[in-house]
């Protein structure tokens, strides 16, 4: 069993990386977001499930092991295949999917492309108790929209800073600015924060 890799980036594919280890490359389908923030030649850490299938071994890998174990959990829920589970990961975070589990709302998933509304409900179902409670909601109000906080990610990335660093910056900026934000607000106060003449240095 694979649980996790360590080793140098060789090559990007926009849902998927080949990772270097000890003289071998190996092939790992991941997250879209994670997939962007990888830079060939930086160092990168996964932590990994091994797909066994009749025709084929496959890797899957995220960057924490709470992505990982509720990948697992994702599988054992009926009519949720290995892609299918990547994809609600692609388009949730771990703490997105508790929220939509605790409040038994299935509207997230069915979101997701290739889960229908009959296994979006089975996934609230059968994950019900056995993910981590969810972050509260801020006191100040609610946070702004899952997708206005990834798209300031995705800018962030882009300029050069890590996922974890983006990341962290826009749900903080996030939290202060409120419900009423929007993408350029974030992104101006992000980097007012950050420093826009800086960049994570690679591997960083």
């Amino acid at each position: 069993m694979i649980s996790s890799l360590r080793g140098t980036v060789l090559h990007v594919e926009p849902d998927s990386v080949v990772v270097e280890v000890g003289g071998v490359g190996y092939a790992v389908g991941v997250p879209p977001q994670l997939a962007r923030a990888a830079r060939p030649g930086a160092e990168l850490r996964l932590h990994t499930s091994l797909i066994v299938r009749e025709d084929a071994l496959s890797l899957v890998g995220f960057e924490t092991r709470e992505e990982l174990a509720t990948f697992g959990l994702l599988l054992g829920v009926a009519g949720v295949g290995p892609k299918s589970a990547l994809g609600v990961l692609s388009s949730l975070t771990v703490d997105q999917i508790a929220r939509a589990v605790a409040d038994e709302d299935d509207a997230p998933f069915r979101r997701v492309s290739g889960i229908g509304p009959k296994t979006a409900k089975l996934i609230v179902v059968q994950l019900a108790g056995k993910l981590a409670a969810p972050v509260p909601v801020a006191v100040g109000g609610p946070a702004p929209t899952p997708g206005i906080v990834e798209q300031v990610v995705q800018a962030l990335v882009g300029l050069g800073w890590s996922e974890r660093v983006a990341g962290e910056t826009a749900e903080a900026v996030a939290e202060d600015a409120g419900a009423d934000a929007n993408v350029p607000a974030l992104l101006r106060l992000a980097l007012a924060q950050l420093g826009p003449a800086r960049k994570e240095p690679a591997g960083g």
